[in-house]
């Protein structure tokens, strides 16, 4: 009985026209794969790199794309993070009741997004920085000052929501 035994392959070529070919395609084969792992680094790159400047990007008019239009908004911000200090906004009188959070950001990485009221934190929601909408139920337990705090660990980036009465 005959067994082969993986080894090391050597190239088959009958004669110096088959010898030279596998040089030529060992050559081109070579090449070929630099080519290719260059392009690779190149699209690579440009997939990390960002579109735009969040630093020159023009706020409202992304805001007017990146949320929906909206009756009856009790608290809303947009704005950039260009660090990562929080960036906060207040609203009172705000009633005991069900509300929709929707939140946005774009830039890359994350935006979180706490809610709190007078001073006891409700909820946190986040937001993947990639031009979606994400939406949160929150439940305010009674009537007061209501804080959103927008916040990132991967600024700088733009972000923008608005809190609505649940319907």
């Amino acid at each position: 009985m005959l067994f082969l035994l993986p080894g090391p392959r050597r190239p088959r070529s009958i004669g110096h026209a088959g010898r030279s070919f596998g040089r030529a395609s060992r050559l081109f084969g070579r090449a070929g794969l630099g080519v290719a792992a260059g392009a690779a680094v190149v699209l690579a790159a440009a997939a990390c790199s960002p579109a735009g400047s969040i630093e020159s990007a023009d706020v409202p008019a992304w805001k007017a794309t990146a949320l929906p239009s909206a009756d009856g908004i009790v608290l809303e911000d947009a704005g950039k993070i260009l660090n990562r200090d929080p960036i906060a906004k207040t609203a009172t009188g705000i009633g005991a009741g069900s509300y929709v959070l929707t939140v946005s950001c774009d830039g890359g990485g994350k935006a979180f997004f706490e809610v709190s009221l007078d001073g006891t934190r409700l909820t946190e929601a986040g937001a993947a920085c990639n031009g979606s909408r994400e939406t949160a139920r929150i439940r305010v337990p009674a009537a007061g000052t209501l804080q959103i705090s927008a916040s990132s660990v991967d600024a700088p980036l733009i972000y923008g929501y608005q809190l609505v009465p649940a319907e």
